[in-house]
């Protein structure tokens, strides 16, 4: 009965919780981040309140600046990219497409990618418009309302995580039913996951797309602060990473004639870009990140899909959370089976 009723609730609160979710996981990766500026912060006023509504404009003015900025530049930069989409612009993409086709590559590589038939006028100005008309619905009055409702919340939660967060989480040590030594197992584990998601990804995401934007300027290729947060975001995504921006983009400047600018890119992506993640990434995270590589891809790809943007950061952190208390439960196994767990192994 107890255990149904624990359900039940369990249940019930999770469906209250639900609409906020994305405003509450936000707010705990913020308040992550600038914790230690809270904390700084606090050491000289003594007032948590305080320190956490000096905290919370720091953050506005980190985010809402670069954010507006951003935005802005974005907007301008697809509707150029929209506009430039013309009829004489399609029958120029549809003529290299022809030519490429027609070219002895082509026919190498076509029993493999598929060869017959190929992108239409008709084709190309459907998906622009499928694309335009996406972007019009994500930017109803109702989404920028819910937007600005969810900023709102998240704003509101940041403030009593800085300022209660040793409390929420003696609370949360308090309700899981492991030992201290356990827990403080499971704490360790948790924080480096955070450290190496947080941190570390944040961290090499913004230099690489910083990288990336400045080489697609001056290489003279359009819209470059997109393809900037483009770059940005694919960082976060294993395997593939950012080389699924700039590889493709540098092949496809080689073959429309480009030559020097394809090769450019290519070495910038490879001795800049690539090397970024591959040494500063380590000297952020270390050895913290115990994961398989191929489940950190599995876990950002679905925690997207779960969770949308944050799942970047979620899916691994759920992953790693489930991980530990399975390595945590082996181990009680272990020891109540009379076998030494891998901390009692001399």
């Amino acid at each position: 009965m107890i255990l149904f009723l624990t359900a039940l609730f369990g249940f019930l609160a999770y469906r209250i919780m639900s609409p906020f979710f994305t405003a509450v996981a936000w707010a705990m990766v913020f308040s992550i981040i600038f914790y230690p500026i809270y904390a700084f912060i606090f050491r000289y006023v003594r007032i948590r309140e305080v320190a956490s509504v000096i905290t919370i404009a720091i953050i506005l003015v980190i985010l809402i600046g670069p954010i507006a900025y951003l935005s802005n530049i974005l907007i301008t930069e697809m509707r150029a990219f929209l506009e430039r989409m013309t009829p004489e612009r399609i029958e120029d993409i549809k003529r290299y497409f022809e030519d490429l086709r027609s070219s002895l590559f082509f026919e190498r590589i076509a029993p493999y990618v598929g060869g017959e038939g190929g992108p239409s006028e008709d084709m190309i100005m459907e998906g622009v418009r499928k694309a335009g008309r996406s972007l019009i619905e994500h930017l109803t009055i109702t989404n920028v309302l819910s937007l600005f409702a969810d900023f709102l919340f998240m704003i509101f939660t940041i403030f009593f995580l800085l300022r209660d967060g040793p409390m929420f989480l003696s609370k949360a040590r308090d309700l899981m039913p492991f030992s201290e030594r356990e827990k403080d197992r499971l704490a360790t584990q948790v924080k480096d996951m955070i450290v190496s998601t947080v941190y570390g990804g944040t961290v090499v995401a913004i230099i690489q797309g910083l990288l990336g934007g400045v080489a697609y300027y001056f290489l003279g290729i359009n819209s470059p602060v997109m393809w900037g947060v483009v770059i940005s975001v694919m960082s976060f995504v294993p395997l593939v990473g950012t080389f699924s921006v700039w590889g493709p983009a540098s092949v496809f400047l080689i073959l429309t004639g480009n030559v020097m600018k394809g090769f450019a890119l290519l070495l910038y992506g490879v001795l800049i870009i690539s090397m970024v993640d591959n040494i500063l990434r380590p000297l952020i995270i270390g050895s913290r990140t115990k994961m398989p590589t191929i489940l950190i891809l599995f876990s950002v790809l679905g925690g997207i899909k779960l969770f949308g943007m944050i799942g970047f950061i979620m899916g691994p952190l759920i992953m790693a959370v489930f991980l530990s208390v399975l390595d945590i439960f082996r181990h009680i196994e272990d020891v109540e089976g009379g076998q030494p767990g891998p901390d009692n192994q001399v």
